[in-house]
């Protein structure tokens, strides 16, 4: 069955977020927010503990009151409809699921609950344990499966009620390593086949890039960077993103302008040449360079940073080196592991700078000065572009 074929023949759900607002009590936590959603996308909602990307999903599952803003799913307001009347599954991280009922009265609960048509239920059930690959599993009682299976579980009760939009809220985070990745990629796959307007929310970086369609990188209850997971890692709109995602090694440097080009010149001496700098900050400044462990080159001969191997270690495709350079500064490079030896520490090594992929920001690291970043993030206020704005209390508020 082809990917289009197996979607539900229903309109898809655009979720559309107008200047949000979340206080508790004293504490503003979310101010306005403004967040668009396309329908049938897969769209995670990515940050690091207390950004309030839980706050987010639970105000958009109804879970949560709305002190400000305005939510669509397309047309319809929903602050003021109940959580039921909202037409959402829900896939909680703890599952959730009824340890009393075996999966497949699990599975047909909410159908139950909502007054489907008995003579039908045991058939929608069966669609929905076989799409989850749990159909063999149908009579055992939760306390009898492992986390993976569970969470199967939890996915099949929520999908099985055909709702208009699919809310995760860090799904995996139970799981270990590699049932994480086996889970992933299930998840994935079964949203494309039902084609359902999905919000997931995870801490997990490399979870995040590999089933989304597009990223919201959130810090301090403001999105700071939305785009696809391409656009996000090559060119992060700030110097808080490009450091969430993916490892970066951040290093202070001066733009000059010589002949109409871009030059940038390390603490070190060496001076790298930037062919892709934004017109207007084409201008003698102060810069931050990040660069990731595999745009930084090593290289033989005289020329580049000067270096010195502190450690390294072997991980089958890539060795990570650990490296300090004359000015102090110590920085990572992951290189493809070759049949010759590993440079040993103690060794002293030239790196160059991949200068097409490496990214540069303005001083106070709230924006990308490079041609090439695609954000779609609201109405981003420029004072939350770079760092936290909120108090500890607000923070610490936040779920």
């Amino acid at each position: 069955m082809s990917n289009s074929a197996s979607r539900r023949d229903r309109p898809e759900v655009v979720i559309n977020i107008h200047d949000a607002v979340k206080k508790y009590g004293g504490n503003t936590v979310i101010s306005g927010l403004s967040l668009h959603i396309n329908g049938g996308e897969f769209f995670t909602l990515l940050g690091p503990s207390g950004c309030g990307k839980t706050t987010l999903l639970r105000m958009i599952a109804g879970f949560n009151t709305i002190e400000g803003g305005d939510f669509f799913f397309n047309d319809t307001r929903i602050n003021d409809l109940d959580p039921a009347k909202r037409n959402i599954g829900m896939v909680f991280q703890n599952y959730a699921i009824f340890p009393h009922m075996n999966v497949r009265k699990n599975v047909e609960f909410g159908l139950k609950n909502r007054n489907f048509e008995r003579s039908k239920i045991h058939d929608q059930a069966d669609r929905f344990l076989k799409l989850m690959q749990i159909d063999q599993l149908a009579d055992r009682m939760p306390a009898q499966l492992s986390g993976g299976q569970q969470q199967r579980v939890a996915l099949a009760r929520a999908l099985c009620i055909e709702p208009q939009v699919l809310l995760m809220d860090e799904p995996l985070s139970n799981l270990d390593a590699k049932l994480r990745v086996e889970m992933r990629t299930a998840i994935k796959e079964i949203q494309n086949h039902v084609g359902i307007t999905t919000v997931y929310v995870t801490h997990d970086q490399e979870e995040a890039m590999a089933v989304s369609d597009r990223i919201a990188v959130m810090n301090a209850g403001v999105i700071q960077h939305v785009g696809t997971p391409k656009n996000i890692y090559q060119r992060p709109a700030n110097v808080f993103v490009a450091t969430f995602i993916g490892r970066s090694n951040m290093m202070e440097g001066t733009l000059r302008v010589e002949a109409g080009r871009a030059v940038v010149e390390l603490p070190t001496g060496y001076q790298a040449v930037f062919n892709n700098v934004l017109p207007e900050e084409l201008k003698g400044q102060k810069v931050k360079v990040c660069v990731r462990p595999e745009e930084l080159l090593l290289e033989n001969g005289d020329e580049g940073l000067k270096a010195v191997v502190d450690d390294c270690v072997f991980l089958g495709l890539n060795t990570h080196y650990f490296i300090h350079l004359i000015s102090g500064e110590k920085v990572e490079v992951i290189q493809e592991s070759t049949i010759d030896s590993i440079i040993e520490p103690g060794t002293e090594v030239r790196l160059r700078l991949n200068t097409d992929k490496a990214n540069l920001f303005c001083e106070d690291g709230s924006r990308n000065l490079l041609a090439g970043v695609k954000n779609d993030a609201q109405d981003v206020p420029a004072t939350a572009q770079g760092g936290v704005r909120l108090s500890a209390a607000g923070l610490a508020s936040l779920s």
